[in-house]
């Protein structure tokens, strides 16, 4: 039956107001009540303007939040009391986002993520995309600085110390071997955190000339100019007498102890692994012997110190065959291998070869036997230098002498006189290949983009070029020669070609680097205090193969001994060209 619309006005009820029956319970006078504490501070009824500044970017939430922070909604004190009980069965209840992520920042860090700290533009906390890590600070141990690379090719410096990147957190843990077996006789007496190194200093002068040993031949300017279009400079097999003797083992060494010339002995590759330690993150290590109050700082035959490391501070270093790597020729070992032949080589091919044109030192080479050698000597000089690491509070000075190395030397082009150099070589095996570090194609960009390939391997192999850096300023050259060898194939780790030489400054070029002698030698003297306050024996400084930190062990004075002739390298005396 059709309802009438007459009969719809008489159902309506007869009172002066519609809807729900009013009730007085929250009445006040006929206004409603609500409860509010005295905190609480009156703010707007409604904002239309809220969904503007709830937007981020310059004068969105923060700046809305730092304005109206102290207007808050009318009854949130009474937020507790109104409050919705959630169902048991709902508390375990919670939603996963599986949706891949994307970020357009790189991270070039060490571990393979972008480094967040300090403040970005605006005021706010740098940002890592869309991802689940903004605005996050972790402060970093030590206070060490680093930086974060953008689009933009700059670098912002900060605080923290916090690290993400691509799968950052599908990594998993390297789980490198140490570079010496620790024996069970072995007693543990110090262990430093690099974070406590990073912070030494100790400001020495720039030393002097003990003696000098050998000779030098003139290095061949034609290299520096750049390669012939569509031409390539092999790299040749240079045999040539070269030597790597550890610093107990120098007879140099032993006459100025007998002279009581200084306290401590080193080599320049010895100490330089010292000063630069913090930057390292393979294993190594150092055996340290005390005798008749004289230190000596020496290396193991075969010792690690020996080879030249690729890419080791790299974000993604190459990796082991137990890791992953099924490729043999870029495992790390091969590349050190790699990487020390071609250091050896370079030095003895860029050099022009000239009995009437040679500079000789005031002696000869102490380590050359022409009666027992076949092949002839390599340029090299050796220079023993003193440096002085005392205290105000010291009662006696504290020398160290330290055997430094110089490869070549070269005519001044202004004032003609002879320039001494180092020479290095900065190696490519493929740039496409797990463990290159995001390196640019050398054929390509090293004549275009020279500073950006230098600084990416100074990324790269931090740790490396600062003790090549160190060496040159320990031995007092007037400029580092740095050469960059690539494969002639990418599959090819036998045959090399050289791209190009730079020269650089090496106190200018350690300032780039942010290289810090002065933390160096702190670093040097506080090795020596431990050893000096121990009885006369013999130690070992061992880098621990997993986290930044040194550990000194007390060894038997037999250690080492006994497996001399087990652990020697084939072919040292070619190749045992140092880091």
């Amino acid at each position: 039956m059709p309802i009438s619309l007459s009969s719809l006005v008489a159902d309506l009820p007869s009172e002066a107001t519609w809807g729900p029956p009013t009730t007085t319970d929250a009445l006040v006078g006929g206004v409603p009540y609500a409860p509010y504490s005295k905190g609480d501070k009156l703010g707007r009824m409604a904002d239309w303007t809220a969904e503007g500044k709830d937007r981020d970017g310059r004068g969105g939430r923060q700046q809305y939040n730092r304005n109206y922070r102290d207007q808050q909604v009318y009854g949130a004190g009474t937020s507790s009391l109104f409050a919705v009980q959630v169902a048991e069965d709902e508390s375990s209840f919670s939603v996963v986002d599986n949706t891949r992520t994307s970020t357009k920042t790189r991270g070039f860090g060490r571990g393979g993520g972008t480094i967040f700290r300090g403040r970005g533009r605006g005021g706010r906390d740098a940002r890592g995309g869309r991802g689940n890590y903004q605005n996050s600070r972790v402060g970093g141990r030590g206070g060490q600085q680093a930086y974060l690379y953008d689009q933009r090719g700059g670098a912002r410096g900060g605080r923290g110390n916090r690290r993400f990147g691509w799968k950052d957190y599908d990594k998993p843990q390297r789980n490198r071997d140490s570079s010496v077996n620790i024996k069970p006789d072995w007693t543990m007496l110090e262990e430093i955190d690099f974070a406590r190194l990073l912070k030494l200093n100790l400001e020495t002068s720039a030393g002097e000339d003990i003696d000098s040993y050998g000779f030098l031949y003139y290095y061949d300017r034609s290299y520096d100019k750049p390669p012939v279009k569509n031409t390539e400079r092999k790299l040749n097999i240079v045999d040539r007498a070269a030597y790597n003797v550890t610093t107990s083992s120098d007879p140099i060494i032993h006459e100025l102890a007998e002279k009581d010339e200084a306290t401590i002995f080193a080599t320049d590759n010895i100490v330089s692994m010292l000063m630069c330690s913090p930057r390292s993150v393979y294993s190594w290590d150092l055996v340290i012997t005390k005798h008749n109050n004289k230190i000596y700082l020496d290396k193991r035959d075969g010792s690690s110190l020996d080879m030249v490391s690729v890419n080791e501070n790299a974000a993604d270093a190459p990796l082991e065959a137990s890791e992953g790597n099924k490729d043999s020729i870029n495992f790390p070992g091969a590349l050190a291998l790699e990487a020390t032949f071609i250091n050896h080589n370079f030095a003895n091919q860029v050099v022009m070869e000239s009995e009437t044109s040679k500079l000789d030192m005031n002696h000869e080479n102490p380590f050359y036997n022409p009666s027992e050698e076949t092949e002839p000597l390599a340029s090299k000089a050796y220079k023993y230098r003193r440096f002085d690491l005392s205290l105000e509070k010291d009662e006696d000075p504290l020398h160290l002498i330290v055997r430094t190395e110089i490869d070549a030397v070269v005519k001044n082009n202004i004032s003609g006189e002879d320039q001494l150099l180092t020479l290095k070589a900065l190696n490519e095996f493929d740039h496409k290949a797990q463990g290159s570090g995001g390196a640019l194609d050398w054929r390509t960009k090293l004549t275009s983009q020279r500073g950006a390939v230098v600084a990416t391997e100074m990324k790269n192999n931090s740790c490396k070029i600062a003790r090549w850096a160190t060496q040159a300023i320990l031995a007092g050259a007037d400029v580092m020669k740095l050469g960059f060898v690539s494969r002639s194939s990418p599959k090819m780790p036998d045959k090399h070609v050289i791209l190009g030489v730079v020269g650089y400054d090496p106190r200018k070029f350690a300032e780039q680097m942010n290289l810090n002698l002065a933390n160096g030698w702190g670093i040097v003297r506080t090795i020596v205090d431990m050893c000096r306050n121990m009885k006369d024996g013999k130690y070992v400084l061992v880098k621990d193969p997993n986290k930044p930190l040194l550990r000194l062990y007390e060894v038997p004075l037999g250690t080492f001994e006994e497996d001399e002739g087990e652990t020697e390298v084939d072919g040292t005396e070619a190749g045992g060209d140092e880091e």
